[in-house]
């Protein structure tokens, strides 16, 4: 029995995740904002062990706190997924400071606040897994989501220094980037053949962080897409409205 913690944990994608940890039998251990929905979470996962913990993690300071409570909860962890964050606005951040800052906050610096004892905490006991969700959109800065990607982009480059420090200590380290997936995050976005669903998502994560992968697209076509996109010469890039428009 593993027992495992999730932060982020009433996203859509997050719960599944959830649910197919209570199918093996695991102790689970939930971490969000609101109460109600974490509640609708922990009965979704059925009759396996769940408790909740509610955190606002935009409380930089406070982050730290919350990770020691967790583990207290769970009276220990042998696995991490590191689920929220938040799309923002882009045209908003592009004429505000405050919203630029809350999307990064959202999706960088609030995923390292937590990662930071994490981290310390699994090295010491030489084992554990950890998984965080970044996105596709972290591989190159494109006009429709680039505040967003950043943040994502900046996430990926600490988290592959971070899998390297942990290597030693057994400590693996898997990055998702996800490409878009069709939830209520993405209820405003115009969907196409290339969302991914949340069930089958939550599946590959779950795949990745057991096989120990370091970086893993998910849906795994993102992988073939993202090579083409990040290595297109710009001057090119610019010019072809598809991938490089609002």
């Amino acid at each position: 029995m593993q027992r495992v913690l999730i932060f982020g944990a009433t996203s859509s994608i997050a719960t599944e995740v959830a649910q197919i940890h209570a199918q093996r039998g695991d102790r689970i251990h939930l971490v969000g904002r609101n109460k109600e929905k974490l509640a609708v979470a922990a009965q979704r996962c059925g009759v396996s062990h769940v408790t909740t913990q509610t955190a606002d993690f935009a409380d930089l300071d406070g982050n730290e706190a919350v990770v020691e409570n967790a583990i207290l909860a769970l009276e220990g962890v042998d696995t991490v997924l590191i689920a929220h964050g938040d799309l923002g606005d882009q045209l908003a951040s592009e004429r505000s400071f405050a919203h630029a800052n809350h999307t990064l906050v959202s999706n960088f610096t609030s995923v390292v606040s937590l990662l930071i004892p994490i981290a310390n905490y699994l090295e010491g006991l030489r084992g554990g897994r950890i998984g965080v969700i970044t996105s596709v959109a972290g591989d190159r800065g494109r006009p429709r989501n680039y505040t967003y990607g950043a943040a994502k982009g900046a996430l990926n480059i600490y988290l592959q220094g971070l899998r390297t420090r942990l290597y030693a200590a057994r400590v693996s380290v898997t990055t998702l980037k996800l490409g878009p997936v069709d939830t209520p995050m993405t209820r405003d976005h115009r969907k196409h053949a290339l969302f991914g669903k949340a069930a089958h998502v939550a599946r590959d994560i779950v795949a990745a962080m057991d096989a120990k992968t370091a970086e893993a697209y998910v849906p795994s076509f993102w992988g073939a897409i993202m090579p083409v996109v990040k290595n297109t010469p710009e001057i090119l890039f610019q010019r072809l409205t598809f991938l490089s428009g609002r």
